[in-house]
C-alpha cells in the first residue's frame, strides 16, 4: 500500500450554500474540486424546514432538499463530494496539508474554508424537539411564517434587539426574554426596542421550557429570577438570538480571526492571511448570515482560488523556461 499523499487541486472544507457554490464554480473552471462535507452535510440549512427567500424557488422549498439540489449541481460538473471531518491542518508550507478524521492526509494547492457557524442554543430538550417547528435561530429566515402571531425571542444583544424589531413588523406581539435587568445592546437599539409598542421586554427572565402540542410550539414557561414566579406565555414562534459560534477551532493558530473566532478576509475578497487559503460563508460573515450571501461568497472564493492557481501555474512555467 502506497504512503503517498493524495494531492488535490482545490480542496473545499465544509458544505452548505458557500461550499457547494464554490464547488460548482471550481468544477466549471476545471479545478477538479474535492469537498469534505463536515459533520453536517449541507450545513445549517439542513435543520430548516421551509425556505422561501432563496431566488429560483418561486414556490419555496425545504432546506435539506435545496442542499441536495446544490450537491447534485456541483457533482454534475465533476466536483467530488466526500463525507469527512477535517481534524488538523498544516498551512506552514505549500502545498497545504490537511488531516481527516479517519487519519488520512491530503495536500492541496488551494483551500476554501466554508465550515459555517453554529447557532448557540439554550440547551433545553424541548428546544431541540421543536427546532424547525416553531423554534428558530434566524428571525430574518423564518419570521415570515409567523405573520400576525405572537412570538418570543431570547437574547439581549444587538442581534436580538434587531431581530425583535424585525419580528415586530410581522407579528402581533413580540416577547423579548432578557436574563438580566438590562440589555447588552447599544443604546440606539435599546431605544428602538423600548419604543416599539408591540415588543414587551421581560427582564430578569429565563426560559424554563418551550411548550408544544407534540407537533408545533404553543407557548413557553418563563421564570422571573427576581420573584421566582413562573408564567406561561402563549406563543407560536420561539426565536433564539444568543449568538453564533463559527466553526473555526481547527484553523486557530494558522488563520487570522476576530475576537469571536470569525475568519478575517481581506476587503473585497475571500483571501485570508495564508497564501492559497480562502474563506466563504458564515465562517467569515457575522453580519448577514443568509444562504444567498453565503452562496455569493462561495462564488467569490472559487474565482479567487482559480486566479491564484492560474498565477502560480504561470509562474512555475516561467521559472521552468528560465532554468532551461
Amino acid at each position: 500500500m502506497s504512503n503517498e499523499l493524495e494531492h488535490i487541486h482545490c480542496l473545499i472544507i465544509g458544505s452548505g450554500p458557500a461550499g457547494y457554490t464554490a464547488a460548482i464554480y471550481a468544477a466549471r473552471a476545471d479545478l477538479k474540486p474535492v469537498m469534505y462535507t463536515g459533520l453536517q452535510p449541507g450545513g445549517q440549512l439542513t435543520t430548516t424546514t421551509e425556505v422561501e427567500n432563496f431566488p429560483g424557488y418561486p414556490d419555496g422549498t425545504h432546506g435539506p432538499e435545496m442542499m441536495e439540489d446544490f450537491k447534485k449541481q456541483a457533482e454534475r460538473f465533476g466536483a467530488e463530494v466526500r463525507f469527512g471531518i477535517v481534524t488538523a491542518v498544516d498551512f506552514s508550507s505549500l502545498p497545504h496539508k490537511v488531516t481527516l478524521d479517519d487519519g488520512k492526509q491530503v495536500t492541496a494547492d488551494a483551500v476554501i474554508i466554508s465550515t459555517g457557524a453554529s447557532a448557540k442554543w439554550l440547551g433545553l430538550p424541548s428546544e431541540e424537539k421543536y427546532n424547525g417547528f416553531g423554534v428558530s435561530a434566524c428571525a430574518v429566515c423564518d419570521g415570515f411564517f409567523f405573520r400576525k402571531q405572537d412570538v418570543a425571542i431570547v437574547g439581549a444583544g444587538d442581534t436580538a434587539a434587531e431581530e425583535a424589531t424585525y419580528l415586530s413588523k410581522l407579528c402581533n406581539k413580540v416577547y423579548m426574554i432578557v436574563r438580566k435587568g438590562e440589555m447588552r445592546a447599544s443604546k440606539a437599539m435599546q431605544h428602538r426596542v423600548m419604543n416599539t409598542p408591540n415588543i414587551e421586554v421581560l427582564f430578569h427572565s429565563e426560559t424554563k421550557e418551550i411548550l408544544g402540542d407534540g407537533q408545533n410550539v404553543t407557548g413557553a414557561l418563563i421564570k422571573n429570577n427576581e420573584t421566582g414566579t413562573e408564567t406561561t406565555i402563549n406563543v407560536t414562534g420561539f426565536f433564539v438570538a444568543i449568538g453564533h459560534k463559527p466553526n473555526t477551532d481547527v484553523f486557530k493558530g494558522w488563520i487570522d480571526m476576530d475576537e469571536n473566532g470569525y475568519i478575517i478576509t481581506k476587503p473585497g475578497s475571500t483571501k485570508t492571511n495564508v497564501e492559497g487559503v480562502f474563506a466563504a460563508g458564515d465562517v467569515q460573515d457575522h453580519i448577514y448570515r443568509q444562504a444567498v450571501t453565503a452562496a455569493g461568497s462561495g462564488c467569490m472564493a472559487a474565482l479567487d482560488a482559480e486566479r491564484y492557481i492560474a498565477t502560480k501555474e504561470h509562474s512555475s512555467i516561467y521559472v521552468e523556461e528560465l532554468s532551461n
